[in-house]
């Protein structure tokens, strides 16, 4: 987990020490059988998946917290009581969006490339089951990068090291970069072996090559529902021949196949939120007023998990947007992040068994695939109650009401709690949730809409601008407000 920090540490430090050695031993050194310029798959797997989990999660740095200080903010799980122009209302500053764009390529992105090629049949250490979990995890981070900002560099990305090296990528567009990604979780598929070669360093599945199959097809079903309304074609035929043969394209069957990073209680191996707010005592957050008002009405016991009463013995939400003089009013009253979120060993989710049910409920309520949607509707409504230990209320789906798209979607919205970035997604492509009216001392920057993707880096400006102003006219702007392939 983190303490892989500590070995690239080692390394850096190693390497300082052999510089400073005596010069008479050079030769020694260029036959140095622990070269730290090869590492193995070993260690940069866990680095990389560490890095990208946790930008994904929140993050631990003011002005960058992507998840705590943007999304949670965006899909109104969370609001904050200070400093709202840090997120809450739409404010970010460049820090935010060169950063999450400069970590996940780099400590993501190319270090995922370089165990695709080390380890491919023609690398320095063929493993295809190292090459197939790379590939899943490079597909989801490149998912993130195309959700969150549109048009990106993805066929000519990460090829600065190359015989042929491409320095100014060409940006693709979100359906080609879709095309792309979905074809490569099927070649994962393939490539992952039950009972073939063995991986070290998996922080997700410790090993099970099986669960990251699962996994793997899971995330194919998530990104071809998204496209749906786009390429239903395409997204029928991808769910249903996934659906068709189990045994060639397992997929979640339960909570224990949920891919999650699992953190320790030991520092720098934490949660990244205990991190920030028990270990740096941050109380900027409260829950916001549209989950504690949604969960109260559907008496749905999921909010105790998801917040703290505060001193009255009671649930109060806090409104988004609310300036600083306003918002502070509400620290002795409003309800804080639940201590379950808070612990030091709580995981950091990528995708559960819950959202892929309700992903096939959509897809089965639209006509995409057989089965019942109410069906799967009740199976990811069961399972996102028993991922905190929680039985479904008996009354609560004739409290929730017939179902409907809308009624899936914002059952996948409080399932997705704390999964920021994901909800985010889903709220952009189907407008759903529908929130209530904003209270009116609110003030909102980006002209009151919810951000709908992130603006450019500035070095993509200044090194990269000529590929980027094609990419640019494949969305249309570089602001907040702009839409994104997938939007129904």
């Amino acid at each position: 987990m983190k303490l892989y920090k500590t070995i690239y540490s080692f390394l850096a430090i190693g390497s300082l020490l052999l510089l400073n050695a005596c010069t008479s031993k050079f030769d020694e050194l260029n036959i140095d059988p622990n070269n730290p310029t090869a590492i193995g798959s070993q260690y940069l797997f866990p680095y990389a998946v560490e890095k990208s989990v946790d930008r994904y999660w929140g993050g631990n740095t003011r002005f960058e917290r992507l998840n705590l200080d943007g999304a949670m903010l965006w899909i109104q799980y969370l609001a904050r009581n200070i400093y709202s122009n840090e997120g809450d209302n739409y404010g970010i500053t460049p820090t935010f969006y060169n950063n999450t764009w400069k970590s996940l390529y780099n400590d993501g992105l190319v270090n995922f490339q370089r165990i695709i090629t080390e380890s491919g049949t023609t690398g320095k250490t063929p493993n295809k089951n190292y090459e197939g979990a790379a590939i899943v995890m490079r597909t989801w981070v490149f998912s993130l990068l195309t959700d969150m900002y549109g048009a990106i560099p993805y066929t000519d990305a990460l090829k600065g090291t190359d015989t042929s090296p491409v320095y100014t990528p060409t940006y693709d567009s979100m359906d080609k970069v879709y095309e792309g990604l979905l074809n490569d979780l099927k070649l994962a598929n393939e490539k992952l072996t039950v009972g073939g070669p063995s991986i070290t360093g998996d922080i997700i599945y410790s090993g099970d090559i099986l669960k990251w199959k699962k996994f793997a097809n899971s995330l194919r079903l998530r990104l071809a529902n998204r496209q749906a309304a786009k390429k239903s074609a395409e997204s029928r035929a991808i769910m249903r021949e996934i659906l068709a043969d189990p045994v060639k394209f397992p997929i979640f069957t339960s909570n224990s196949d949920n891919a999650l990073l699992a953190n320790t209680a030991i520092r720098p191996s934490n949660n990244e939120w205990h991190e920030v707010m028990i270990i740096g005592s941050r109380t900027d957050w409260n829950i916001s007023k549209t989950l504690v008002d949604k969960l109260s009405g559907l008496n749905d016991t999921r909010l105790g998990v998801f917040a703290n009463k505060n001193k009255s013995n009671a649930y109060e939400g806090v409104p988004n947007g609310l300036p600083d003089a306003i918002a502070t009013t509400y620290l002795s009253t409003g309800s804080v992040l639940g201590d379950y979120f808070t612990r030091a060993n709580t995981p950091s989710v990528i995708m559960t068994y819950s959202e892929l049910q309700l992903i096939l409920a959509e897809a089965a309520f639209e006509g995409d695939i057989t089965g019942t949607a109410d069906d799967y509707f009740k199976k990811g409504i069961d399972a996102s109650f028993a991922q905190y230990s929680l039985t479904t209320p008996t009354d609560y789906l004739k409290t929730v009401g017939t179902i409907s798209k809308e009624k899936i979607i914002e059952q996948k919205w409080i399932a997705l709690f704390g999964q920021g970035v994901e909800a985010w997604t889903e709220f952009r492509r189907t407008g759903f949730p529908k929130f209530s009216t904003r209270d009116p001392r609110a003030v909102f920057e980006n002209d009151g809409v919810v951000p709908t993707r992130l603006p450019y880096p500035t070095t993509e400006y200044s090194l990269n601008k000529a590929k980027l102003d094609e990419g640019i006219k494949l969305i249309g702007t570089d602001n907040m407000k702009a839409k994104l392939w997938w939007s129904e």
